[in-house]
């Protein structure tokens, strides 16, 4: 029995080739022919349907290009689907379907390059923050937004790819850095709260009132100078550090004595010489001997600056300037070696670069905080008289420490 797309022979039911195939069996006679053959003609109107309603999809929807593996997959499925009918109008049209779907997605693909390029720009631009909490909020937006945006043209993908996450890590490994250094930082403050502890308790030790008197107004100076460390870790010890200090003071009223004293000239002059010593220190390369000379001038100089004349300002602002220099060297190097545990097996050139990105970073914080100080002195007034004296004071510290570092800075550029 014949029919315009097939036949029946031989009790079997064949589909006629279309597009270069031959000719095949599509199923057999059940019942009778006539009612066989409306069984695959009712086929046909099924998968003829499913077109019509992919194509009033694609028509309807916003995101046509993600119809498009379905479409590849509903026509090969046409090119052995078991029904009569003419396939060749459904594979044509989907056909014209499949060419402007793809017009679509290389439209939109060169949408999102230029988006995605857009982003990597945003994140390049503050991929050196040191604003930590508002720059990862700004980055995590960022990728957000990159993440719903569509894939572009594979021959962009890893080139934007690794651009885009080199901005992102980067902000993320300075940030991991920063956090480090403040971790090790509290480590190294925690030693000097424990040794300050240790010296008030050899102050108090000390049978000369006087002498323990000094040191321990040395000593309650440098605590005040001292950086952050957790509030559970440090009040044990500043319970500790005060009563002691206050037996201290108590002990030197008792048995204050006033003694010889020199003349201001002689002040004068051996506060010169002890800057001049430590001057000299400050130029040197940092060790342990010049660490412990440096402490050992301080110790000779707080007496000295307990009454000094009114012309050794300048005088104390330098030996102060190149104390801190000496510390701060010792103090580099200690984070050098934290950062680097082959740091002493490298070359002398290494070291050194090590060094000046240390000490950059470190400036660059110093510069941030020093910022955030003076912000929040513009909009906090207070009537007391001695907060703007407190305050100036803090910003002139904050300035020293940053051209302390400069200092050190330009000495290890220059090697």
């Amino acid at each position: 029995m014949e029919h315009p797309y097939g036949y029946i022979k031989d009790n079997k039911v064949f589909l006629k080739g279309f597009l270069n195939q031959p000719d095949r069996i599509i199923g057999e006679v059940k019942e009778d022919e006539a009612s066989t053959l409306k069984y695959f003609e009712d086929r046909f109107a099924t998968v003829k349907e499913k077109v019509e309603n992919l194509k009033k999809d694609i028509e309807e929807n916003q995101n046509k290009g993600s119809f498009l593996m379905k479409l590849i997959h509903l026509r090969d499925s046409l090119m052995q689907f078991d029904a009569l009918g003419d396939f060749v109008p459904l594979i044509e049209d989907l056909n014209k379907l499949e060419i402007y779907l793809e017009e679509i997605i290389k439209i939109n693909r060169e949408r999102n390059l230029e988006i995605k390029r857009g982003l990597i720009l945003e994140a390049e631009a503050i991929k050196e923050s040191t604003d930590w909490k508002e720059t990862t909020e700004e980055l995590k937006n960022i990728k957000l937004r990159w993440i719903k945006t569509g894939p572009v043209e594979k021959e962009f993908e890893d080139e934007i790819e690794i651009s885009f996450n080199s901005a992102i890590d980067t902000f993320f490994e300075n940030r991991k850095d920063f956090f480090e250094s403040l971790a090790l930082q509290a480590e190294e403050n925690i030693k000097i709260y424990q040794s300050l502890v240790i010296q008030a308790q050899e102050a108090y030790n000390n049978p000369d009132a006087k002498k323990a008197f000094e040191i321990s107004k040395r000593i309650q100076k440098e605590w005040k100078a001292s950086g952050k460390v957790p509030a559970e870790k440090r009040q044990p010890l500043w319970d500790e550090f005060s009563k002691l200090n206050n037996r201290i003071f108590s002990r030197f009223k008792r048995e204050m004595q006033s003694g010889p004293r020199l003349n201001p000239r002689e002040i004068l002059a051996k506060m010169e010489a002890l800057a001049d010593d430590m001057k000299r220190l400050a130029h040197q390369e940092t060790s342990p001997m010049t660490v412990s000379q440096g402490r050992k001038l301080q110790n000779e100089w707080k007496p000295l600056s307990q009454t000094r004349p009114r012309d050794a300002n300048l005088i104390s602002r330098n030996f102060i300037f190149y104390s801190e220099i000496v510390f701060e060297k010792s103090f580099l190097n200690r984070l050098a070696l934290s950062k680097h545990s082959d740091f002493r097996d490298k070359p002398e050139a290494e070291q050194t670069k090590i060094k000046i990105a240390i000490i950059r970073d470190l400036i660059s914080r110093d510069e941030s905080e020093l910022k955030t100080v003076k912000e929040n002195s513009a909009n906090f007034k207070s009537s007391e008289p001695d907060f703007e004296i407190m305050l100036r004071r803090k910003i002139s510290a904050f300035r020293r420490k940053i051209d302390v570092k400069n200092f050190i800075l330009k000495e290890l550029s220059n090697k």
